[in-house]
Order: C-alpha cells, then structure tokens, then sequence
C-alpha cells in the first residue's frame, strides 16, 4: 500500500512538473517592447509654406490647373509647417535623384535612431540576435540590413529579414516576424528598423493620382527593440496581447488602388487611386471581424449581437426599410464599442481622411483621435514608422498607465490592414522616456488650429483662369 502510495505521488509531481513547464515556457514566448526611438531629421530638412511653394514652382511639368489641385489637396491634407523632405529636395535635384540620394537618406536615419536606442538601454549591437529591416521602396545591394550589420558590427549568427515593397503597414509586419521567432527561440533581443526612402521616389510628373504622395509623404523612421528575456521583464514597456493582418492582393481593385507605376512620360510615382478610400474600408472591416473577439470582454460581444439580432428582426418585419442603400462614401459606424477593450487608439496618419473616418467608424472622440492628428500635423505621413510617433505622443503626454491597452491600426499597398493590441506594462505616466522625439515641442500641442497657412499664401490661385494666369513677380 505504501509503495502504490510513493509511486501515485510521485506521477502526481511529474504531473504538476509537466504542467508547471508548459505554463513557464509559454512565458518565453512573449513579445515585449524594451524600448524605441523615432528619428527627428535635422532642422535645415524642414518644409516651410514657402518652400513648398518653391518646390511646386521648380517643376515645369506643373500648370493653373495643377497647382489649384494641390492647393487644395494640401490645406486639407491635415499636415503643417514643420514636416521633414530629403535633403536632395532642398538642393533643388528632386528631378535627378541617385541611388546614393536614397542610401544616405536611410544612413541619417538609422545611424541616429539606433546609435541612440542602443546606447540609453546600454546595450552592444553585438547583443542583437534578430534584425527586421523594412523599407518599401528602396532595394539595394548589399541590403540595407547589412549595412547597418557592417556599421554596427553585429554578430555574424545574427538572424536577419530585409522587407521591401510591403507599404505603409511593414511596422507591424516586422513585429509579427519577431513575434514568430519568439516562439521558437527564448531569450533573444529583437531590432526592428523601419523608414520609408523619399529621395529617389520623390515625383516630378504632372499626374494628380501621382503627385498627391509628395503632399502626404515626408521623412521620418523608428527603432524598435524587442525582446522575450525573462530578466528584461520588468524593463520592458509594452507586451504583445495579439496581432491580425489581413490581405486583400487577390482583389484587383484593391490590388491596383495604391502602386508604384510610371505615368504617360515614363516618370515613376507612386499611384493613390479614387477607389483607395473603398480598398481601405473592405480590409478594414475583414480585419475587425478577426481582431474584435479577441480584443473586447464577452458582455460586449453579446451586447452587439443581441442588438444585431433586434435589428435583422425589426428589418425583416419592415422590408422597404432593408432595401434602402445609403448614400456612395457614406462613413459607417462599427455599432460596437471599442472602449470597453481599449483604453487608447494608435491609428496610421495616412491622412486627414484615414483619421476621419477611421474615427468615425469607431465611435472615437477628439480627444482619442488627437494622438494621430497632432503625428500628421507635426511629422506628416512616415509611412510605416507613422505609428511609433503616435505612440510616443501618448508617451509624451504621460497618458499611458500599466495595465491600459494601445489598439495600433495601420494600412499599406496591396492591399493590407494590419493591426495588434500592445498592453502597457509598466507606469510611463512617470518620468517618461529620454529620448522621446516630441520632448522638444510637447507642450505646444495640441496647438489652437491645425489648420496651415498656404490658403492664406496661396488662395489667390483659385481665383486666376488658365488663358490669363501668370507667375507675378515675387512670387518666391
């Protein structure tokens, strides 16, 4: 009796060993941001209303009824006065780029942001096991990971992902990368550099479909330091709770809304079609039927079902009101509230549009959508970086306590949405980071008006005709 006794302890304790190490390596395989640090190019790359205006005039290809669209495609674009351009737009040879134009673009970004990100954690380059790299349109050889392998000397065992082409939603591409590689590897530290070339794509054509991107896009980029050491833990500032990326490259219409193209006279730009605004609702909704049962308590879910249920039954009693169709390019509303899950709302400032209505779909106030205007007003669109500058205004403005839930939702060319739920681990209410990009100016924000001064400048544009316009004298 006594030795059945010994022996069914000890396969009770081999039990609970069993299941202790499951429960512990599961904890390995988290995701968590040590820290990041978005780039702020120097001052002299700033765009000013009348450099703009210098920039516009410089091009040739440009008349009357151009230069009234991009008027009016820039006071409404939501940007201001103190976004960054390459510096080969400053030196007047935007029609002339090279590939070296694009190479020190991305050279002045990651040399800076990760020599600082690296040295406040105190950590050697040599540390990093993975590097995630993503920059849509620049491929150059070597790699532009192996350049900053060479300029930072990491080890020659480093795992290394060199992305291209994947738009403006690679950030959270390259987290879902890293978050991959966690769960097969414990203990590793994670690098992620993300930026967008503007240089060498910078167009210089007549196309409006093409010359809209110079009004959105300006420099910018972020490092990003992960990790899924236990001894890090405590350190780190957000965890990964979980990540949705949704694909919609088999759609044609979707496919082709947003590409990179040459126009009638073989200059290449990067196409934003009409159709964009239709390819960003679809992937948008297919990408909230996934994420939102994962994210929001289940009296929530059930709320919004029950009051789905209610109104299939008063439609179906009422047949003429269910054939009524609403208005083309009317917002809708998501019906759920999103609040109850999510405390703060990261959302891609890829214009004054995509905050609009992504706001308005979610049922969001200003106060939650201010993150993302201010990003847009202040740095403009950075492409695939824009996220981290809007985390770090909510950084800044010491919004984010332990245990709140940042809800980051992102867009990009293919057409893709993307989206994850990072929980805040530790208080930043606090002290806050040293190095965050909007320490300089975050008291000035949010300003009283967003609104630019190129209408004011500008405005006289839209009262001229084509067959009597002239450049007056001073004009610049």
């Amino acid at each position: 009796m006594d030795l059945l006794l010994l022996l069914f302890s000890i396969l009770l304790s081999y039990l609970f060993f069993k299941i202790w190490k499951l429960i512990d390596s599961k904890k390995d395989k988290d995701c968590y941001i040590l820290d990041y640090q978005c780039h702020k190019p120097s001052d002299d790359r700033m765009v000013s209303t009348q450099f703009s205006g210098e920039i516009i005039h410089r091009n040739k290809n440009l008349g009357l009824n151009e230069y009234k669209f991009l008027l009016k495609a820039i006071v409404s674009s939501g940007i201001g006065e103190q976004t960054y351009a390459p510096r080969l737009v400053f030196e007047g040879r935007e029609e002339r780029p090279s590939l070296q134009d694009g190479i020190s673009e991305m050279e002045d970004f990651y040399v800076e942001s990760i020599g600082k990100l690296l040295e406040r954690q105190k950590i050697s380059p040599k540390e990093i096991d993975i590097l995630v790299v993503n920059v849509s349109m620049l491929s150059t050889m070597p790699s532009l990971a192996s350049r900053i392998i060479n300029h930072y000397k990491m080890r020659e065992d480093v795992k290394v992902f060199n992305l291209t082409g994947m738009g403006c939603s690679a950030s959270l591409i390259s987290v879902d990368i890293v978050k991959n590689i966690f769960k097969s590897y414990a203990n590793k530290l994670a690098l992620i550099a993300t930026s967008e070339s503007l240089g060498p794509n910078w167009y210089s054509g007549n196309n409006r479909s093409m010359i809209l991107a110079n009004c959105l896009f300006r420099s910018g980029g972020c490092a990003i330091l992960l990790t899924n050491k236990r001894s890090l833990r405590k350190k780190a500032m957000f965890r990964l709770k979980c990540m949705v990326r949704t694909h919609h490259g088999a759609r044609e219409d979707s496919y082709n809304c947003c590409i990179q193209s040459e126009d009638e006279q073989g200059r290449v730009g990067f196409y934003l079609g009409k159709n964009l605004p239709k390819a960003a609702t679809r992937a948008f909704v297919d990408n909230l039927k996934v994420i939102t049962p994962k994210i929001l308590p289940v009296t929530e879910l059930f709320r919004f079902m029950l009051k789905l249920l209610i109104k299939k039954i008063k439609m179906h009693q009422n047949p003429s009101k269910a054939s009524m169709n609403l208005p083309p390019g009317t917002p809708i509303k998501a019906g759920i509230n999103f609040k109850t899950g999510i405390e703060h709302f990261c959302i891609h400032t890829g214009g004054k549009a995509v905050i609009d209505g992504i706001g308005h779909s979610l049922d969001l106030s200003e106060y939650d959508i201010e993150p993302a205007r201010m990003t847009l007003h202040r740095f403009g669109n950075t492409s695939a970086s824009s996220l981290w500058y809007v985390l770090a205004y909510m950084e800044a403005k010491k919004r984010l306590k332990r245990g709140d839930r940042v809800f980051m939702i992102s867009f990009g060319a293919g057409f893709k949405c993307n989206s994850c739920v990072w929980e805040v681990v530790r208080d930043l209410t606090v002290g806050g980071s040293k190095g965050n990009v909007w320490n300089h100016c975050i008291d000035d924000y949010p300003p009283k008006s967003i609104s630019n001064p190129y209408l004011e400048k500008f405005g006289w544009i839209q009262d001229e005709e084509l067959d009597t316009f002239k450049i007056p004298d001073g004009f610049m």
